[in-house]
């Protein structure tokens, strides 16, 4: 396992680990109070260095490791943070892997990185949950609370309950993705599982009509959940890699 390393990044001081090797590099941006030390996250890290390829994983804002205030954070800076430590410590083609929220990160990503971004692959990939997600199923009396008191708590079936603050929603919608065509000229695969709870299929769909890419395929895995961390879960995760980056599964 790489060793933590620290930056001094936009917002907090970030923490990462990096594994060098032959490119393009691939990035994990984990999800909504997730950090790099999941199981997808350190699964992927292990396999990308038994095959010599760099790897990056890494903590925004408010998150594991890093500096900050989960509860003052929002999508902006995340995307911030993750572009600081892509650019710093990353040279060459990256392939994005964003997982629930980090499949909102990697889409913001993909059109501020341009021409470095080579491939994306989504895992129950969360775009616009602030507006789509969280306000939307909102009521009037939530609305009223987040927006006059600056916070309300959900419910979460993944730990400790969601803080949703103002900052939060006004920010997300300044970051919105899936109300204009999302060009991505390289291969992405999306995979979520249909006993997700978190994300709905619909969301899904919506991401796979707004990517304009020429090389472009979405799996549904029977029973998988949000997590998408069961073994089979994480062999396809393998496989979406190789296939975007055009390798062999051996």
């Amino acid at each position: 396992m790489a060793e933590t390393a620290f930056l001094d990044g936009p917002n907090a001081r970030l923490a990462y680990a990096f594994t060098p090797g032959s490119g393009p590099v691939v990035v994990f941006l984990s999800g909504y109070k997730s950090d790099m030390e999941g199981t997808k996250a350190v699964h992927l890290e292990a396999w990308a260095e038994a095959r010599g390829r760099a790897f990056l994983r890494l903590d925004y804002s408010g998150h594991g490791q890093s500096g900050g205030v989960f509860e003052e954070g929002c999508i902006g800076d995340w995307a911030a943070d993750a572009q600081a430590v892509i650019e710093a410590v990353t040279e060459g083609p990256l392939l994005l892997v964003g997982s629930s929220m980090g499949g909102w990160i990697a889409s913001l990503l993909t059109q501020r990185l341009g021409a470095r971004v080579a491939g994306f692959v989504g895992i129950a990939a969360a775009p616009d949950f602030t507006e789509d997600g969280f306000w939307a199923g909102f009521s009037e009396e939530e609305r009223t609370k987040v927006m006059e008191e600056g916070v309300t708590y959900l419910p979460s079936a993944y730990g400790d309950p969601y803080a949703v603050t103002r900052r939060l929603i006004e920010d997300g919608r300044d970051n919105l993705v899936l109300r204009a065509p999302l060009p991505m000229p390289y291969p992405v695969r999306l995979l979520q599982g249909s006993g997700d709870e978190a994300v709905t299929r619909e969301t899904l769909l919506a991401l796979f009509d707004h990517i304009d890419s020429p090389d472009l395929r979405l799996s549904l895995v029977k029973g998988a959940d949000h997590r998408f961390s069961e073994p089979g879960n994480l062999a396809m995760i393998e496989a979406a890699i190789l296939d975007v980056l055009g390798a062999p599964a051996a």
